[in-house]
């Protein structure tokens, strides 16, 4: 059987991530001997009728180049996703956008807000980063016993970003002891990607580990968000 991921974003030709994406899937694909098959689903697609547009689907990454088209659509898929224990794999904007989904509808924070989107936001979750990432490379410390780091299989790693913003330092406590948590930091104690610990597979990464297969090289996140979806088909 052929593995079903939906790529939840607003694709564009021009950016480097949405090029990549496809390319990842399908090295990963390749790495397992499996089939793999795409959809792009517009954000505003998910305004409603999320259950009728991503059942069947046996993955979902929620992809770069935030601010989407709908901030309630990218919040509803990854809901369905976190919700349902769907494979889901959010990077950059699908990372901020993940912190965000949780802080509203688990904590209960309804103005837990992007600054990018909502510069005068009450608590903005997601801020400008002290200095911006954009197509920098930077080192990476793994929680121990963390989902990411078993995929990883190193304490340490180094991944490229392109984002200015990024999970507020000053809010990081909101997490402690909860499903959801901070599983990487950078070299500054910044955080840099979480993970749902009851899930299968929830991760979100500041970072673009697609960026792998623009050199043709697997990618041990992907291959393990994909292999994911594929114990997950119907």
């Amino acid at each position: 059987m052929t593995i079903r991921i939906a790529l939840v974003g607003d694709f564009k030709q021009a950016v480097i991530a949405h090029q990549a994406i496809p390319k990842a899937l399908q090295i990963a694909a390749d790495d397992l001997g499996e089939m793999i098959a795409y959809d792009w689903i517009a954000t505003e697609r998910l305004d409603a009728n999320v259950p009728h547009i991503l059942e069947g689907y046996d993955g979902i990454w929620c992809v770069p180049a935030s601010p989407y088209n709908s901030f309630d659509g990218a919040l509803n898929a990854i809901r369905y996703a976190r919700e349902r224990d769907v494979a889901f794999l959010g990077t950059c904007g699908g990372y901020q956008h993940a912190v965000l989904e949780y802080a509203r509808n688990v904590l209960g924070l309804v103005d837990a807000a992007n600054a990018e989107i909502d510069p005068d936001a009450k608590l903005p979750l997601i801020a400008p980063l002290v200095c911006a990432l954009i197509d920098q490379d930077g080192a990476i410390k793994l929680a121990k016993d963390s989902l990411i780091r078993t995929h990883y299989s190193s304490a340490e790693i180094n991944e490229t970003y392109r984002c200015s913003y990024g999970l507020n330092p000053d809010y990081a406590g909101l997490l402690d002891g909860q499903d959801l948590v901070i599983s990487a930091w950078d070299d500054e104690g910044d955080p840099r990607a979480v993970e749902l610990r009851s899930a299968r597979f929830f991760i979100g990464t500041a970072f673009q580990p697609e960026r792998s297969a623009l050199r043709g090289e697997t990618h041990p996140l992907i291959t393990a968000f994909v292999r994911a979806a594929s114990q997950s088909r119907i």
